[in-house]
């Protein structure tokens, strides 16, 4: 597009089943119009199947015209398949981010998955039995691939994709009792620290659409359930517009 405006197109939790040929394949044509750049926040598939992974990289084909850019969601780890998905997601042409980067223009893209843990005073601490220390280490290496690859972006606009909340905010509306399942606060701190633009998650199906870092980083929860449930009319992905920098 050549208006002086780059634009981000954001969903989560598509959720591709058996039977889901054809499901978005609307939604990406309608992205191939609109964005520069379409982001998937995780959860692609119901089990983590690689027969689900190729009805989304059919339907997927609507937007080839774009980069597209991934990350997988804890769905698409439960067949214990996550790497067929993998590489099939990036054989097909999408950007499929786990720690890595991603750059077109002036906005540089970085995905991981994240992980659960709690946010603020409720955060779970390395203590006590082993299993609650590997729980919260997997937290920590979460939050420690999303610094390093911030770490090495060069693009002056910063866009972390993850499909666990970051913030407390945008998981509000679900029930209280399962937030430490929806995300950690471990992944906030380096979204401050490198001055990201935007962040987009998923994950949060009842949870609100957006807001902010203690940094004051913008949190957009993209998550399908509850842009529909918001917005039943409405085009169901988010889109985020970014002036485009001078040198662009």
């Amino acid at each position: 597009m050549s208006d002086g405006v780059f634009r981000v197109g954001a969903v989560a939790d598509i959720h591709y089943g058996r039977e889901s040929r054809g499901h978005l394949r609307s939604l990406f044509e309608e992205a191939a119009r609109r964005v520069d750049l379409l982001l998937l926040a995780g959860d692609l598939t119901d089990y983590g199947l690689p027969e689900e992974i190729d009805l989304l990289i059919d339907d997927l084909a609507a937007a080839a015209n774009l980069p597209i850019v991934a990350v997988l969601g804890n769905h698409d780890y439960e067949s214990g398949r996550e790497q067929e998905l993998t590489e099939r997601l990036r054989h097909a042409g999408v950007h499929l981010l786990d720690g890595e980067a991603f750059e077109t223009e002036d906005v540089g893209v970085v995905g991981v998955k994240g992980f659960g843990g709690g946010f603020g005073r409720g955060t779970l601490e390395p203590w006590g039995e082993a299993g609650v220390k590997r729980y919260v280490q997997e937290a920590a290496d979460e939050s420690m691939k999303l610094e390093r690859g911030l770490a090495r972006l060069q693009a002056p606009r910063r866009i972390a994709l993850l499909h666990y909340a970051p913030i407390r905010e945008t998981v509000i509306g679900e029930p209280e009792e399962i937030f430490p399942f929806l995300g950690s606060g471990r992944l906030e701190e380096p979204l401050n620290r490198f001055e990201v633009s935007a962040v987009f998650h998923g994950h949060a199906h009842r949870g609100a659409l957006e807001g902010r870092t203690s940094g004051g980083v913008p949190v957009y929860n993209v998550a399908l359930p509850l842009l529909k449930h918001l917005d039943p009319e409405g085009l169901p992905f988010r889109v985020l517009e970014l002036a485009k920098s001078v040198e662009a």
